[in-house]
């Protein structure tokens, strides 16, 4: 089993920063030599949308376009820890934030550290999901 916690929501003006902390845990993810913990958002009446996500073995990272350039994305293998710093945040980043990890198999037709497309179900390729952080951003 894995187990992912979110943290780091919370109240910020616009054009504010947050940084969110994934703690990723488990036996499966001790035996694996690749995997890829992504950020997700959903918004009230929203799909769940990809933001970025991160590869274990070899840092691969990615983004989607809706927050490109204002995110960033990080890891600390010693910790089993991810981060998403998140900056110059507008109102319509508002939503609930979660980490999840995708545990492959992984190949060049399923590479690593994939952000599933508008339209496209999460859930199929992400096996494990975080219960979610709350981000508010509001005057």
């Amino acid at each position: 089993q894995v187990q992912l916690v979110e943290s780091g929501g919370g109240l910020v003006q616009p054009g504010g920063s947050l940084r969110l902390s994934c703690a990723a845990s488990g036996f499966t993810l001790d035996t694996l030599d690749d995997y890829a913990i992504a950020w997700f958002r959903q918004a009230p009446g929203k799909e769940r949308q990809g933001v970025s996500c991160i590869s274990k073995k070899d840092g691969i990272t990615n983004y989607a376009n809706s927050m490109w350039g204002r995110v960033t994305i990080s890891r600390d293998n010693a910790k089993d820890m991810v981060y998403l710093q998140m900056d110059s945040l507008k109102p319509e980043d508002t939503g609930v934030y979660y980490c999840a990890v995708d545990l492959g198999p992984f190949s060049s037709v399923q590479p690593v550290c994939v952000i599933p497309s508008a339209g496209d179900n999460p859930l199929i390729r992400y096996d494990y999901w975080g219960k979610g952080t709350q981000v508010t951003v509001s005057s």
